[in-house]
């Protein structure tokens, strides 16, 4: 029954996901945001409400704050592994020549972000006393970067586009805003609900199946988690929205870390940072080398994919993600 449920919630997020990406490509166009500030502000915040969900119900109902932190970290690694998967999807050319240069401020700040994360944990309980209340300064400080990347890169996407020739195409011209942003609301909802429902679902088969006291079942929860952001991204790909998709994906990663702020807030014994094991460096570690990987990509703009299918950039993606769920197996935490 409950891999039932499992399957029939990701029917539901594949098919929200996919009408999501339609509707924020449309609002783009309607709003002349573009699409990095759809990308960036709103898909990245629907997408990334399944970790949210689950990172304060581990805190909050089981008290496990490895949990949390383990999906958050494993969602990051995740969410970089996509960008591999788009450059397979996306045959033309390697997917992030085709990206705008703007998100090389996203990529940074996630990278710092993430870093942020992990010097907390290793310093661990020599920190613990850094607190506002019983929430970490770290926590903080993360939600506050958080505020100025988006605000950083979002200011440099506009001057982008005040620079940038008006676009003529208007693809959505007979639909009217109203209903745009109507459908759009109603799409996130359904990826929002469903995915929160996945996560749930996923933390009951890792508990049904003896994963939930070790870092497999934390894995587990971290690509289910991110299954609004794989529907959606591939969605917008094909739409031709490769902007958008990018966006998201790096959005998510920077809005996962300053989520640990509402998560600190629901674990009341302290800051969550100090509290969890430092296995989780690992993780973070190879988050920021996916990231560094990623930044380089996007600054030297590969013409041609290195083999014919797939970017040099999309393989090293899939070697590091798979170390880092080697880590995750061999680390063991809880179990």
């Amino acid at each position: 029954m409950v891999w039932l449920k499992f399957l029939l919630s990701l029917v539901i997020i594949l098919f929200g996901g996919t009408k999501l990406a339609r509707y924020g490509d449309a609002l783009a166009e309607k709003t002349r945001f573009g699409h990095i500030w759809i990308g960036l502000l709103l898909l990245a915040f629907i997408t990334s409400v399944p970790e949210l969900a689950t990172g304060i119900s581990a805190v909050a109902l089981v008290k496990i704050p490895d949990l949390a932190i383990g999906t958050i970290m494993g969602s990051c690694i995740f969410n970089l592994l996509i960008v591999a998967l788009l450059d397979v999807i996306y045959r033309q050319a390697p997917i992030l020549s085709k990206a705008s240069p703007n998100h090389l401020m996203s990529v940074g700040m996630g990278i710092l972000l993430i870093a942020l994360a992990a010097v907390s944990i290793f310093f661990g309980e020599r920190i613990s006393g850094l607190v506002l209340g019983w929430i970490g300064i770290p926590s903080i400080l993360a939600i506050v970067l958080y505020l100025i990347g988006v605000r950083w890169t979002l200011r440099s996407a506009q001057k982008s586009q005040v620079t940038s020739p008006p676009v003529t195409k208007a693809q959505y011209s007979d639909v009217t805003m109203r209903e745009v942003w109507l459908k759009f609301m109603l799409a996130g909802l359904a990826v929002v609900g469903s995915g929160i429902w996945l996560a749930f679902i996923g933390e009951e088969i890792a508990a049904t199946t003896g994963l939930g006291a070790s870092f497999v079942g934390t894995l587990f929860l971290a690509i289910s988690t991110s299954m609004p952001e794989i529907a959606l991204t591939i969605a917008a790909v094909r739409l031709g929205a490769i902007d958008m998709a990018v966006a998201d994906i790096l959005g998510a990663n920077m809005i996962n870390i300053a989520k640990i702020f509402l998560i600190d807030i629901f674990y009341t014994e302290g800051s969550i940072l100090s509290s969890v094991s430092k296995a989780h460096i690992t993780s973070a570690v190879v988050a920021v080398v996916m990231s560094i990987v990623v930044l380089i990509a996007l600054r030297f703009r590969q013409k041609r994919k290195t083999f014919r299918v797939i970017s040099w950039y999309a393989v090293l993606l899939v070697g590091l993600y798979l170390y880092g769920a080697y880590a995750l197996f061999t680390s063991g935490v809880g179990g």
